[in-house]
């Protein structure tokens, strides 16, 4: 017997349309009790996923909201359970009434995430699809959302079942080997299951190389902007955020601290990482500011350095060009394109960098600065299908597994016993099992569906 649950699905602000949702055994007689179809239907005698529009009302019979519902039955529900749905008024009052007249008819309080754990639990999802809802309710860029929409199918999952079924091919017949030591191994068969562990090697390490693709997908790319004080550097972030956050004067040495905000620049998620200016400084708040500067400089996955185009270059514009790694993207803004041009861009040849010409006080520019973000980060503009891995959790595991496989096609090599190298299948198996949640601890799957939102 499963409890019978409920919960707002649609969040807590008014809105046109209000969904209460339930799962459980008794979720269809629960809903039965206080809703009342217009054409007479009984909830027990309605059609799967079929809306009746009626009356929803309280214990002693007082209207609280015309609605529409909709029952599920299990096992075919998104949770494998009976389910119903009402479809309210999105007024928060209404839908808490509701909400207080199902509790009062033995009807619990949902988790967060506890529909999707059900889901998961009763098969109707493995744990990759299960954590892709959260990662497609989360998602911030269209990229994200189809790679999350590709792992909710179950891109992932089959590829993880495929790996993990070679697994098992591979350990039962070592298995039998160790139970039957007086049989010869087939040299032909053995060199079969080498190169059947190899694929299962290249495919595990395959999806781990997409890993950082996905971080970038799910995180954005942390982005410095650094630049001598006054350059424009807060303005900017202000324009590509499409409001104030920084605070901006003419003053210099204005930002004393680093200022994070996440923006869609090209496609492509930024975190905006507003630095302090780049110059000598006895201020000993601002020497703290130019450090994490400095700092920001050496984490970012790309720096976008800041000049005044009405300047011509000085010592600290060249000090910031080289503080920059080697190996980090760079692309250079000539802002202030409002004013006259006094910096010489035959300058920035020397440095080999790309420049674009801005006004962060009027947008000029911004759209070039779309399409030159688009160009140097090209791979995430292929839309992905959900073969891109964004967990960090699930890339720990695979990891493990491929670690493990690894160690099994040495042993192999090596001549090792077939119980060592069983040990070592074993081993890539649990880790599989983990991505998957075929064996995976309860306290940890509790965790992962706490991130959930009430109601999903």
């Amino acid at each position: 017997m499963s409890d019978t649950i409920a919960a707002i699905a649609t969040g807590g602000a008014i809105s046109a349309i209000g969904i209460i949702r339930m799962s459980g055994d008794d979720a269809i007689t629960a809903a039965d009790r206080v809703f009342r179809a217009s054409g007479g239907v009984k909830l027990a005698e309605a059609r799967d996923r079929q809306m009746y529009y009626g009356e929803l009302v309280g214990l002693s019979g007082e209207l609280i909201d015309l609605c529409l519902c909709m029952i599920t039955r299990g096992p075919d529900s998104y949770t494998g359970e009976n389910t119903a749905e009402f479809h309210c008024h999105g007024s928060p009052v209404v839908l808490s009434e509701v909400l207080q007249t199902l509790f009062s008819l033995g009807v619990r309080q949902a988790l967060p995430g506890e529909f999707t754990k059900r889901a998961f639990l009763n098969g109707r999802m493995d744990l990759t699809q299960a954590e892709a809802v959260i990662d497609l309710i989360e998602s911030e860029t269209s990229m994200a959302a189809l790679n999350a929409a590709g792992q909710l199918r179950g891109a992932v999952g089959i590829k993880m079942e495929s790996v993990y079924n070679t697994l098992v091919d591979v350990m039962a017949h070592f298995h039998a080997v160790i139970d039957y030591p007086d049989e010869d191994i087939d040299e032909f068969k053995m060199e079969g299951y080498v190169t059947s562990l190899e694929g299962t090697q290249a495919e595990l390490a395959r999806l781990l190389l997409t890993h950082e693709r996905g971080k970038i997908l799910r995180h954005g790319i942390p982005t410095a902007i650094i630049g001598r004080p006054n350059t424009g550097k807060s303005s900017l972030l202000n324009a590509l955020l499409g409001y104030d956050r920084a605070i901006v004067t003419d003053l210099p040495g204005t930002t004393r601290d680093t200022i994070e905000e996440k923006v869609i620049v090209g496609g492509v998620a930024l975190r905006l990482i507003d630095t302090a200016g780049l110059r000598a400084t006895e201020d000993a708040v601002e020497k703290i500011g130019v450090q994490r500067t400095l700092a920001a400089i050496q984490s970012a996955a790309l720096v976008l350095i800041v000049l005044d185009g009405s300047e011509p270059m000085r010592n600290e514009d060249y000090d910031a060009l080289r503080l920059i790694p080697p190996d980090v993207p760079r692309l250079v803004l000539i802002n202030k394109s409002d004013l006259p041009t006094a910096l010489n861009d035959g300058e920035l040849t020397k440095f080999g960098c790309e420049y674009i010409q801005i006004s962060a006080l009027t947008g000029e520019g911004l759209d070039a600065l779309d399409a030159g973000i688009k160009k140097m980060f090209p791979i995430l503009g292929t839309p992905p299908s959900g073969e891109i891995l964004t967990n960090a959790r699930q890339a720990e595991a695979i990891a493990k597994a491929k670690e493990s496989v690894d160690l099994a096609i040495n042993a192999i090599a090596d001549f090792v016993t077939p119980d060592a190298i069983v040990t070592d299948i074993e081993a890539a198996l649990i880790s599989i099992g983990e991505v998957t949640g075929k064996t995976m601890r309860e306290d940890v799957v509790s965790r992962i569906f706490e991130r959930f939102c009430v109601g999903k």
